[in-house]
């Protein structure tokens, strides 16, 4: 049998399993196991081996329980009820204030946290039910939650581009510079897009009632901006000292996982609770990563010896003769495909292996690239059918917010996401300015 026909039939494979609704590590992992073994026989089995061991000597992926553990304990020491009341308190007297302030809330979450996990959990828990007993309208606020949540794996820093880095051997400093304006610029787009139509409908997002806004006094709103302070402290001892070089990746990590700690111990809400939840947490997002990095590793490997790469990357240029942005384009649209039914990390270790070559040698920039995938994930999460977190919405959406209306929700806020992809392809300095400007690439 040739080997393209070969990778054909492993790929078609996971994909059925995918779809059957098998766990993701599982369904990648058995295809590469029983692959290995039928094209080289005992000795194939080494592949999972060898896969587990890579895995163990990956020193950077120390970051991401780290990161993870940070997020978690912001969540669970309720800094980031904090942080809502202050937005809620200064952008509630104007049309869809609470909206506007939920999405500056998960810039800050996406700022200290790295994954969109976190994010949902928190808007969904803190943000929407105090959005839907306002009089906001369901379908803007379960769309703001969810398009909020996204940034989460495009601002800094960001796990999904940790893991990026390491696939694509690029400087994880840079690539975070590079998600910084295109995060910044999508949730400026977010907050324009829901300025514009709560001023054409403003029942959409009602204002705070003048008796609410005359509780607090300038004192009381200027008090409460002291909670922005912690967060801001945390990213800058994380991220800050990173980029100066005081710190490597893993100590930064670490360093904001104390911080937070430390954060969660000045505001008197280190508990044994919040201890033990924020470690199960932890440990349950961590293990479900190690798991699909593994498979995923194997799966490659695998991949790698039938010569994939070098098949796909002679059947786009050689076979059907398509220029460098045609094959940039297709693979983005490959990316969406796969992200409604895959979460962004299963995507990452199956795909990049054989598409970050194809695009370093069409002449790309692979820093530039990673922003692009990681904004395709983004859309990827949020559109229908199976997309990521439309079903982590409706697992914690309360009971007046249907399926349909969460698929209903997201429609101009993926509109929003796709003229921010089309805008960093248009304009690649969105993305490489700031990595230019500090590391003089």
């Amino acid at each position: 049998m040739e080997h393209e026909v070969v990778a054909l039939l492993m790929f078609s494979s996971m994909m059925l399993m995918l779809i059957t609704g098998q766990r993701v590590f599982a369904a990648i992992g058995a295809v590469a196991s029983i692959a290995a073994l039928l094209l080289w026989g005992q000795g194939g089995g080494d592949m999972a081996f060898s896969a587990a061991m890579k895995l163990m000597k990956w020193y950077p992926l120390l970051t991401l329980p780290l990161f993870i553990y940070m997020g978690y304990m912001l969540s669970e020491s309720g800094i980031a009820d904090d942080l809502y009341r202050m937005f809620h308190v200064w952008f509630g007297p104007m049309p869809g204030g609470l909206a506007i302030g939920t999405i500056l809330l998960m810039v800050v979450i996406s700022a200290m946290n790295g994954l969109s996990v976190a994010g949902m959990a928190i808007g969904a828990t803190i943000a929407l039910p105090e959005l839907l007993r306002r009089g906001y309208d369901k379908l803007m606020v379960t769309g703001v939650v969810q398009a909020g949540s996204s940034l989460g794996i495009l601002v800094p820093p960001s796990v999904v581009l940790v893991l990026y880095g390491m696939i694509a051997r690029q400087p994880v400093g840079q690539l975070w510079l590079a998600g910084v304006l295109p995060g910044l610029m999508m949730a400026s787009l977010f907050v324009l897009y829901i300025v514009v139509r709560c001023r054409i409908t403003p029942e959409l997002g009602p204002v705070l009632s003048r008796e609410e806004r005359d509780r607090y006094s300038l004192a009381d709103r200027l008090k409460l901006l002291r909670a922005g302070v912690l967060p801001l402290a945390i990213f800058f001892a994380m991220t800050g000292l990173f980029l100066m070089g005081v710190t490597s990746l893993v100590e930064s990590s670490a360093v904001g996982a104390v911080s937070a700690t430390l954060a969660a111990l000045i505001k008197g809400r280190l508990t044994w609770p919040v201890m033990e939840a924020t470690i199960r947490k932890t440990l349950a997002i961590s293990c479900m990563f190690m798991w699909i990095i593994l498979a995923a590793l194997c799966f490659g490997a695998v991949f790698d010896g039938l010569g994939a790469v070098r098949a796909i990357e002679g059947f786009f240029t050689s076979d059907l003769g398509l220029g460098p942005w045609e094959i940039l384009i297709l693979m983005q649209l490959s990316f969406l495909l796969l992200g409604t039914f895959m979460d962004d990390t299963a995507m990452l270790v199956i795909v990049a292996p054989l598409y970050v070559p194809l695009v370093g040698s069409l002449g790309f920039d692979l820093v530039w690239y990673g922003v692009l995938y990681t904004i395709t994930c983004q859309i990827a999460y949020m559109t229908p059918p199976f997309g990521y977190n439309l079903f982590l919405m409706r697992a914690m959406a309360p009971p007046e917010i249907t399926l349909m209306d969460i698929y209903r929700s997201i429609i101009p806020f993926v509109a929003v996401m796709l003229v921010s992809l089309v805008l960093v392809m248009a304009f690649p300095q969105i993305a490489l300015w700031l990595p230019e400007l500090h590391y003089g690439r």
